[in-house]
């Protein structure tokens, strides 16, 4: 038998160079996405950091140093840089807690924030800004750019990169519609009792005409008898110009009870109330003009009501005129404002009865942004959100 001769390939080793090339490759990759990702992480660390101290520096616009006192936006400009500043550090990239520079903060008025494409103009007055932007930066410049961990090998050391937020609140309403709220609040807050509006620019202004100091607010005490600097005005009853009409509209229904009354004092506008206009929105015409119905239907029965509501804060409507009397009023309401409920008597005569509050700040959901740049609400704004 013979034995079968067995031979050996000669193998090259080709199998070897090219597994090196590939890991060469392989690695590169890795390399690549391990950059990349932590790239990404930065930049979306980066838009958070934005995004928080936009929030909290518009937040800072609202800011209300003492209960009861109302909102003073122009005192509170000088502080928002500040503010911007301190949560970008306590909101770190790369694990780097950033700086802000003077020109990473831009504050000013935004006319209507709900449009696509506004812009804050930094040119207005200081007390209807309502809009802050704030910009974060990795650059070589500003708190160094983000470092590449193996980019270092062909030569790129690190990677720029900004994300910027802008943050803003309505604070000029043209009227109000049914709120879309995640807590299922549907009621507008706004009291069927209008104020003129040569009352409310002197009381805004602090003038002691028409208007008394004689009642304080705070959170631990409520309302107290004691003057805190704000003053106060008769909200009903009221000379309008009106024979047998003091002051109270109809919202909704133009032939409103004394039970409707009741309900809207104590539990807001209803979206019942909202249907009886056109698309369920209490709003301005073109003209900037809202009519509503006078009435007479004010009695002692709306006391308690009103005496439940005490320390807390309703919007009014504003009204220009008055024309017809009685029941056959009409409202001509040009403007809203935030006021607080402090003092009511509905008893004994006209001379006596009152319904005493002063300006405070309403934040309410529901809002529909004027487009015009002349004001025609005050102490009234929506809450803060993030526009961009």
């Amino acid at each position: 038998m013979k034995r079968r001769k067995f031979y050996r390939h000669h193998r090259r080793g080709t199998i070897v160079v090219l597994s090196c090339f590939l890991m060469i490759a392989m690695l590169a990759m890795v390399a690549f996405a391990v950059d990349l990702g932590y790239l990404v992480t930065c930049q979306t660390e980066l838009r958070r950091t934005a995004d928080a101290s936009a929030l909290a520096a518009c937040y800072r616009l609202l800011h209300q140093p003492t209960a009861g006192i109302p909102i003073d936006v122009a005192a509170n400009v000088d502080s928002v840089p500040t503010v911007a500043s301190q949560y970008a550090g306590l909101n770190a990239v790369g694990r780097a807690s950033p700086t802000l520079g003077s020109a990473d903060v831009i504050v000013g008025n935004m006319v209507n924030p709900t449009q696509s494409g506004a812009t804050i103009n930094t040119a207005s007055a200081r007390g209807v800004f309502n809009a802050v932007e704030v910009t974060v930066r990795r650059t070589a410049e500003q708190n160094g750019r983000v470092p590449m961990f193996f980019g270092r090998v062909l030569g790129s050391e690190g990677q720029s990169t900004t994300a910027s937020a802008t943050a803003a609140f309505i604070n000029n309403f043209s009227g109000f519609q049914v709120p879309s709220s995640e807590d299922g609040t549907v009621n507008l807050m706004i009291l069927p009792f209008a104020l003129d509006v040569q009352t409310w620019t002197d009381v805004l202004a602090g003038s002691t005409s028409n208007t008394t100091d004689d009642w304080s607010y705070s959170d631990d005490q409520g309302v107290f008898a004691a003057a805190d600097g704000v003053r106060e005005v008769n909200l009903f009853p009221q000379g309008t110009g009106s024979p047998g009409n003091r002051g109270t509209v109809d919202i909704g229904s133009s032939n409103n009870s004394t039970s409707t009354l009741v309900r809207q004092i104590l539990y807001g506008i209803t979206p019942f109330d909202l249907a009886y206009y056109p698309n369920s929105e209490l709003k301005f015409n073109d003209s900037g003009h809202l009519y509503l119905n006078g009435d007479t239907g004010i009695s002692a029965g709306c006391k308690a009501a009103l005496a439940a509501i005490i320390g807390q804060t309703r919007i009014i409507p504003i009204f220009a005129s008055v024309s017809r009397p009685g029941n056959n009023a009409t409202y001509d309401i040009v403007a809203w404002g935030g006021v607080r409920i402090l003092d009511v008597d509905l008893t004994g005569s006209m001379s006596s009865k009152h319904l005493t509050v002063q300006p405070a700040p309403v934040t309410t959901r529901g809002g529909i942004a004027s487009s015009s740049s002349t004001q025609v609400s005050n102490q009234v704004y929506s809450p803060v959100w993030l526009v961009k």
